[in-house]
């Protein structure tokens, strides 16, 4: 079932959160992310509207896509982000408070399978558009 429309006065917020949204995929997606998925959290649960998660081929990857992302954010949005898992990059968690980024290593991801994890039904955790 879709999500309910926002009311008039959250529309701001609403597009605030989706360009937020955009931006992240893009720029996983520019950086060759891996598998990249998108959980809609909206409705579901209180930490965020969206759960992103990808992977890197190594750890380097995962820590430039990491660094990349975050700086992308600041200066198209203007907002800080939180980093944990920096400079192992096994597991780089970016908290954007609308948006929570999860980048991995594949064999770190396959182990903590965040995906099933947050699967409140099934299919929730759909490819996001745009995927290879």
């Amino acid at each position: 079932m879709p999500a309910p429309a926002p009311a008039p006065h959250d529309r701001g917020a609403h597009e605030q959160v989706e360009a937020l949204h955009d931006l992240v995929l893009r720029s996983l997606d520019d950086d060759q992310a891996v598998d990249l998925v998108s959980i809609p959290l909206s409705g579901k649960s209180s930490i965020a509207d969206h759960m992103v998660i990808a992977s890197g081929r190594s750890s380097r990857q995962v820590a430039s896509m990491a660094q990349k992302l975050t700086e992308r954010i600041k200066q198209d949005l203007g907002r800080n982000v939180r980093v944990e898992g920096l400079p192992v990059a096994d597991w780089v968690l970016i908290d954007a408070d609308d948006v929570i980024i999860h980048l991995f290593r594949p064999e770190v991801r396959s182990f903590y399978n965040l995906e099933r994890m947050w699967a409140f039904e099934e299919n929730a955790a759909a490819p996001a558009s745009g995927q290879v």
